[in-house]
């Protein structure tokens, strides 16, 4: 059973190896080994990770106790990290995780939702109802990567 909680200071390593594991082993899929090295870097600062973790206050899943994935939902709709184990792809992690998002969201009134979402992930944010509002790329520590600008209007 996938259970989701708030985001505690201890989980701040198994977040970034959630983030660092999916981008290297997933969305190599769709980008070159120069993009997921730029978007994934092997070392990090893990002061300006908990930093950020800080400021997105992501809420966690887990199956008997491991870490599987988190996201988070900002205040004006943005869905900011999207990342599930990549251990654990296929095995209704994400599907938690959206329907999550989506109640809170329902919660606090939030009448649109968006998010810059990979080439990989681009499929699943569509079967969630979300539509691409632009194509656009991004360049992280020198190289380019496209993503699209997804949104869901309720």
């Amino acid at each position: 059973m996938i259970t989701i909680r708030n985001y505690t200071k201890t989980d701040r390593e198994a977040l970034w190896n959630i983030h660092y594991h999916t981008i290297r082993h997933i969305n190599i899929r769709d980008y070159s080994q120069e993009q997921v090295e730029a978007w994934a870097p092997d070392s990090f600062d893990k002061h300006i990770w908990e930093k950020r973790l800080n400021g997105l206050s992501p809420f966690v899943a887990e199956i008997d106790g491991v870490i599987v994935g988190y996201t988070d939902l900002q205040v004006n709709g943005l869905i900011d990290h999207f990342f599930c184990h990549h251990k654990y792809q296929g095995k209704g992690v994400g599907r938690a995780l959206m329907t999550h998002v989506l109640s809170v969201g329902k919660e606090r009134n939030i009448k649109r939702y968006y998010s810059e979402v990979s080439i990989t992930a681009r499929p699943f944010y569509e079967h969630f109802g979300f539509s691409v509002a632009k194509e656009q790329v991004m360049e992280i520590r020198g190289q380019k990567l496209r993503n699209f600008v997804m949104e869901k209007l309720l």
